[in-house]
């Protein structure tokens, strides 16, 4: 006979512990526990069944494994916890005995540094284990460097969040690693191809964050401390992978006055300069300095030259080279065949695109102005991950631009928010120069584009038409690069009449004249009701009946139900009969149908439709009655969820038709 097993001491009851007793095992406080529970990655259980697994009659609430707890008592931070411990008594001692001098000697000296480096590598065995484990460091640390400084968020924490922030967006600008971006309410979502990993963080936008009471920031700042030492092991790596000296050249005095990604100088063998500054603020150089600028502009001349040399093509040819810009700038790209789809239900092939290293230089050759009211950071983050080395803004707005100077004419792409910008403005000031326009006018020969354009052509891979993007006018529809539609969703970029249901566009339309005849009614009816508002208030709001009515109404009265109906009748009947003398006379056969009301064209349609819907469903319906209960049951789960989608995808439709409709 084996041994009897007592309660509580195998299955759910042995493997799983509460809180309050994994507190006690390890004999720390409460904070503590939460520190080493967030350092380590453990996590609270869900026991399948609550009371076998508290060995109480009252089931408790938080539930860790067993195992867990005894993984912990190894752990070396906990003497680190013990040491603070003892060290806050030691300075309550002082305090208490009026040594202020040695409890402040005591909290400088003595404080037990806390290293979690040796959890990192306990966590991430590989790198590729960092890099999956990187989404939300990035959002916590992006989250923190554009927090205010309080009492619970210190100065120092959010500089180091700063920093490690930016020294991760100069690595993905150095190796072009950024692949999509998205503008939402909440923020602006990037995305990055590290390595082979996907990478997707959330950076708020740049407003004057207002810190919440409710929130606790002993939590958040033990995340952050962990995420800070895992940003700067990536950091280190990923510098070191190409060559770069880490850390980078940080300089104060730039970062104090806004410079932010030009205040860090990277160092390393073979990495060309990914800011460039331009010590003229007027946008003069001086004589015999052969800048890039040049460089590009003599690329632009070779490429000029060799279609000048190409033979004109006839009427009826197209060249294979598209000249991309507003001609100041432009860059010459070859045409990509695209593979047409030849019958229905054919394989639809994937169609060539640009190589990554012609998407990645996207905005190399153009030089970009931004306007004091557009996003300097994001704008200039994503210009630069994808090739632009010159750019431009406002004094204002900080320290490390190409040129502050609005009208340098080697600037041919200007982002602006704004009302549309005048061609010609007569209130120039007299004491500028003849050359530059008025305040607020347009440079010649320059492009003007929303911000939204940026976006959208890093989403697509190409340089999309300015005219659709310039100021005042209505922007395209601004997508989710990470949503795909489907086959029977919804897409904003089809034509409405591409992706609209048999019978639905003349469904609306009928719909249409049906509330406009609605409408038209009951506008008549308001204006009776006005009338006879206007003649009461003739009579002094008094309703005096004539002779004749009041006859006529005596006549009239047969009894409290009227005779309109028999009336009706009497009068269908005397006009039938009348058509079927005139058909007899004439000598043509009478129908019956002749007579009766004709049917309008949204009654024919609307019995089509229904007919034709009648049909479908009685066919399902004999389908579902050859499956099984289990199949049937799944099958009408599928059909609602797919109900749903149709109905807010028809719902989009007509709510884009009457926005078409209504320009």
């Amino acid at each position: 006979m084996g041994k009897i097993q007592k309660k509580g001491k195998a299955g759910q009851a042995k493997n799983f512990i509460t809180r309050t007793q994994a507190v006690r095992k390890l004999q720390i406080s409460l904070p503590d526990f939460r520190r080493l529970c967030i350092y380590k990655g453990i996590f609270p259980r869900e026991p399948r069944n609550k009371k076998k697994a508290s060995k109480t009659s009252t089931p408790s609430t938080t539930f860790y494994y067993t195992k867990d707890i005894q993984y912990l008592l190894h752990e070396p931070i906990l003497n680190k916890f013990r040491d603070h411990k003892a060290l806050a008594k030691k300075i309550a001692r002082s305090l208490g005995r009026g040594e202020v001098g040695d409890a402040a000697r005591l909290e400088k000296n003595a404080k037990p540094r806390i290293s979690l480096d040796h959890i990192i590598k306990e966590r991430y065995p590989t790198f590729v284990d960092a890099l999956r484990d990187l989404d939300d460091a990035l959002s916590l640390l992006f989250l923190f460097a554009n927090l205010p400084s309080t009492s619970t968020v210190p100065p120092k924490t959010i500089s180091l969040c700063q920093r490690l922030c930016l020294e991760f967006e100069h690595y993905l600008i150095i190796t072009h690693s950024l692949q999509k971006s998205f503008i939402s309410i909440k923020g602006i979502y990037y995305q990055a191809t590290v390595q082979g990993q996907d990478i997707l963080w959330l950076v708020p936008h740049k407003f004057v964050q207002r810190v919440s009471g409710d929130v606790d920031f002993r939590i958040m700042g033990t995340f952050v401390e962990f995420y800070t030492t895992l940003l700067g092991f990536v950091n280190y790596r990923l510098y070191t992978s190409i060559g770069l000296v880490y850390p980078p050249r940080f300089d104060n005095t730039s970062d104090e006055k806004g410079g932010e990604l030009s205040a860090i100088t990277l160092e390393g063998t073979g990495v060309t300069k990914a800011i460039e500054t331009e010590p003229q603020s007027n946008g003069e150089k001086d004589q015999g300095q052969f800048t890039e600028e040049d460089a590009v502009n003599a690329d632009v001349q070779r490429h000029a030259d060799e279609l000048a040399q190409r033979p004109e093509p006839t009427g009826g040819e197209e060249t294979d080279d598209q000249v991309m810009g507003d001609g100041s700038a432009a860059e010459v790209i070859a045409a990509i065949d695209t593979f047409e789809v030849q019958g229905e239900g054919a394989d639809i092939l994937d169609q060539p695109r640009m190589s990554d290293s012609e998407v990645t230089l996207l905005f190399a050759p153009y030089s970009f102005f931004l306007s004091r009211e557009t996003p300097r950071q994001p704008l200039e983050f994503l210009l630069r991950a994808y090739g632009c080395k010159r750019i431009s803004w406002d004094e204002v707005l900080g320290d490390g631009a190409f040129t502050n100077d609005e009208y340098d004419p080697s600037i041919t792409h200007q982002v602006v928010d704004r009302p549309p910008i005048l061609q010609g403005d007569t209130s120039a000031d007299p004491t500028e120069e003849a050359s530059k326009p008025a305040r607020g006018g347009r440079m010649p020969g320059r492009t003007y584009i929303q911000p939204q354009w940026v976006w959208d052509c890093i989403n697509q891979g190409k340089l999309l038409r300015p005219d659709q993007y310039a100021p005042g006018a209505t922007l395209p529809p601004h997508l989710s690069p990470w949503v795909k539609p489907s086959k029977a969703a919804y897409d904003p970029t089809v034509p409405l009449a591409e992706q609209e249901n048999e019978d639905e566009a003349e469904q609306a339309g009928l719909d249409e004249e049906e509330q406009e005849e609605l409408d038209q009614l009951a506008a008549a009816v308001d204006a009776d009701e006005l009338v006879e508002d206007v003649n009461g208030v003739e009579d002094h709001g008094m309703d005096i009946a004539s002779a004749a009515s009041s006859s006529e109404d005596v006549d009239d009265f047969a009894g409290f139900e009227s005779d309109d109906a028999g009336a009706e009748e009497m009068e269908d009947t005397k006009t039938q009969h009348q058509k079927e003398l005139e058909a007899e006379a004439a000598g043509l056969p009478f129908s019956d149908s002749m007579h009766g009301k004709k049917k309008s064209k949204g009654d024919d349609l609307k019995e089509k439709v229904r007919k034709r819907r009648k049909e479908e469903e009685e066919e399902l319906e004999r389908r579902k009655m050859m499956m099984s209960k289990k199949k049937r049951k799944l099958f009408e789960k599928m059909a609602y969820g797919n109900k749903k989608k149709d109905e807010e995808a028809e719902r989009l439709r007509g709510k884009r038709r009457k926005l078409e409709g209504g320009r």
